[in-house]
């Protein structure tokens, strides 16, 4: 007796399994170097997971192309004339003059040191004496720059207390 002429039919009667139609390809490793994700290729030469890594990859082989060809001779050769010309360039420019610098540009404006002052109701409390300068009143709350303070280990002017904070 020779096959039945519907082999489906006597899959379904006899139990088996229905043929699969053609399957996607298996799960695999992005080949770039750090990034390694799974993912599932859209086609079977499929190398990385996206154009991202396909732009990174192609970017690494030209470098690497560059590499191999600068070990050559000729690329020994080429390297060296393109540095020759550079430098010859650079000779070859005219020197930078100094612009000439507008000693009338620069203005301190008058709310320059604004931010820096106390308020006018916290100055009503205090009374300096006539010996201290009026910076010296004004910008106590303020910590002095690099060097600006008196050295470490003299003696605290007398009078006023001034360095109370508000």
């Amino acid at each position: 007796m020779g096959p039945s002429e519907s082999p489906t039919g006597q899959r379904k009667r006899q139990g088996g399994r229905p043929k699969r139609g053609a399957r996607w390809p298996r799960v695999r490793k992005c080949l770039l170097k750090g990034c390694e994700q799974r993912f599932h290729p859209r086609n079977a030469r499929q190398r990385y997971c996206n154009s991202g890594c396909r732009a990174a990859a192609r970017k690494w082989s030209r470098w690497r192309a560059q590499q191999r060809y600068r070990a050559t001779a000729a690329g020994q050769e080429k390297r060296n004339g393109q540095s020759r010309r550079y430098r010859e360039r650079v000779r070859s420019r005219k020197p930078l003059t100094p612009e000439a610098v507008d000693e009338s540009a620069r203005v301190i404006t008058q709310n320059f040191f604004r931010g820096l002052l106390r308020p006018a109701r916290l100055l009503r409390d205090l009374r300096a004496p006539a010996s201290q300068p009026l910076a010296a009143l004004l910008l106590t709350c303020l910590p002095p720059g690099a060097g600006a303070g008196p050295p470490t280990g003299t003696a605290l002017e007398t009078g006023a207390d001034l360095s109370r904070t508000y």
